[in-house]
């Protein structure tokens, strides 16, 4: 079977509306950029509306990470790379990438550990095998990329990165 590493089907041009007062993209857009390019991406994955419907279940976040590395302006044109970290019956661990378009240089990292939800119940559920044996085939296929720095990066004023040794962004700032 031929998987996308990673997978690629998402980009959308910053709109005049999502920049702050600094003149670029304000960070509750990031978030929505990323959330939107999750959409194909976990319906890529086995999470389709028919899918949902027939066995009634919905995918909610537990916890998000974001790194902004460069700035992003309006009009600019951004895309985005998502891969599968992990995955257990109920939960999956992803990773997202956006990049600017014109030059591909990384603009910001998404981090996020998911859940599976019986909607009846409102409480995580397992998922069903067929999508549960698809991600672990992507994930399978993706762990053969690079791990990024920022994937389980810990939150602090002395930032280290904490894969391989890299430079994390903030240590050109100190």
């Amino acid at each position: 079977m031929n998987i996308e590493t990673p997978f690629n089907a998402y980009s959308t041009t910053v709109q005049p509306d999502w920049i702050d007062d600094n003149g670029h993209m304000n960070v509750a857009y990031y978030h929505l950029v990323f959330d939107l390019a999750a959409t194909p991406f976990f319906s890529w994955l086995g999470f389709t509306d028919e899918n949902r419907k027939a066995h009634n279940i919905s995918t909610f976040a537990l916890e998000t990470h974001l790194n902004y590395l460069s700035e992003v302006k309006v009009n600019a044109s951004v895309r985005v790379e998502s891969r599968v970290l992990d995955v257990n019956e109920k939960r999956f661990h992803f990773f997202q990438q956006m990049y600017k378009s014109d030059t591909n240089q990384l603009s910001a990292t998404h981090e996020s550990l998911g859940t599976v939800v019986d909607m009846q119940q409102r409480k995580s559920s397992r998922m069903p095998d067929r999508i549960y044996q698809r991600i672990q085939e992507v994930k399978t296929a993706h762990s053969k990329l690079d791990l990024p720095w920022q994937v389980g990066h810990v939150m602090s004023i002395d930032a280290k990165p904490s894969a391989k040794n890299q430079k994390s962004p903030q240590d050109n700032h100190r």
